[in-house]
């Protein structure tokens, strides 16, 4: 008896999917229990927080993993033209935070509606391709893929939120490359991107946007203005050399001279503290996750499940290459987190969404 429940467990749930994200999120605990530690004035309200949305995540995650994937393809319409009404009225109602109107607040609550659009991207592009599946490589699949990632892109892009536009494209990317369009047609969009850079930096992005790129290329040209971060960031990573300086020991984080350490630099303050060690396993984890998410793609049986899944790996590894890419220099600052690790409430409730989402997605094997 008991076998037999313990083996429909696991032919419903990827276990080792949802062993990497909990231990990533226990990492993030560990992190901001840290953190609170440099800052005693705060109460550990940032770890507090995280603890809450970490429970509330993972009773998402396993809610959502129990629902047929059919479902959400029901859904998928009505779900992409919600997102974009909400797009639409925080341009209007919405709260600037940093520079950015992405924000709805209501009393102490605050919530962040580019990341479900993400998941409404992911969900209408895999609807529209598994419905095209045999005009891939016509230019009317092309343009109909670019029309329904340009309305919440343009929508995005004037908040403005540069990180999140970039996440939406990385996803519209990996769905266009594994439809297996013409190469005219990539280079075609080679040359419309770096002219629509080209006019956004003249007439789009804001001042702070553009010294991001700028200290991107030598952040030392501005070490205490928009180059400190990035310099702060790299300084923590390497100062914690094999086995690092000790949760709570950590110099860079603990004397606050790495801003934003729950958040966007989160990955310095355990390179900091725990050492390579530390990171290794990190990377191990995400290592684990997206090698479960690809081999859900590949064992799809159904073009919306393999569309689905591969968006879902598109957004995770987007994350996760530009968070970690701008803590060690090598990619300009966006204000992107890292996945079930960066302090964070709607994007990691989202986050756990999507991983149950993809256990659904395991489901119709």
């Amino acid at each position: 008896m008991f076998y037999r429940k313990f083996s429909k467990l696991t032919e419903v749930y990827d276990w080792w999917l949802i062993a990497a994200v909990f231990l990533l999120s226990l990492f993030s605990l560990a992190a901001l229990y840290s953190v609170g530690l440099g800052r005693p004035d705060t109460e550990f309200i940032d770890f507090k927080k995280q603890l809450v949305f970490v429970c509330l995540g993972l009773g998402v995650m396993l809610f959502v993993g129990r629902f047929n994937f059919s479902f959400f393809r029901i859904y998928t319409k009505p779900f992409y033209f919600f997102c974009l009404l909400l797009l639409l009225g925080v341009l209007i109602f919405g709260r600037v935070i940093h520079g950015t109107r992405g924000w709805f607040v209501i009393g102490n609550f605050s919530f962040q509606p580019v990341e479900l659009a993400k998941v409404a991207v992911i969900l209408i592009l895999a609807l529209f391709a598994s419905q095209k599946a045999r005009s891939f490589k016509t230019w009317g699949f092309f343009a109909g893929t670019i029309f329904l990632v340009a309305l919440p892109a343009v929508l995005t892009m004037m908040q403005p939120d540069l990180g999140s536009t970039l996440i939406i494209g990385a996803i519209w990317l990996m769905t266009i490359l594994t439809a297996g369009i013409k190469k005219r047609y990539l280079l075609g969009l080679l040359v419309i991107f770096l002219l629509g850079f080209v006019a956004a930096w003249f007439f789009l992005f804001k001042d702070y946007q553009k010294d991001r790129f700028l200290t991107f290329i030598d952040p030392a040209h501005d070490a205490y203005g928009g180059g400190y971060n990035v310099i702060q960031s790299v300084i923590a990573v390497g100062s914690g050399q094999f086995f690092g300086r000790g949760l709570g020991f950590g110099s860079q984080s603990q004397l606050r001279f790495l801003p934003e350490n729950q958040t966007d630099f989160i990955f310095a303050v355990i390179g900091e503290e725990l050492g390579f060690v530390g990171v290794t396993f990190i990377l191990i984890l995400y290592s684990i996750l997206f090698y479960r998410l690809l081999l859900i793609a590949l064992k799809a049986s159904d073009d919306f499940v393999l569309f689905s899944a591969l968006g879902i790996l598109a957004l995770f590894f987007a994350h996760f290459l530009i968070n970690v890419g701008m803590n060690i220099g090598i990619m300009p600052v966006t204000g992107i987190t890292l996945p079930f690790l960066s302090a964070g409430g709607s994007s990691l409730v989202v986050d756990f969404l999507l991983i149950g989402f993809a256990e659904s997605l395991n489901r119709a094997r």
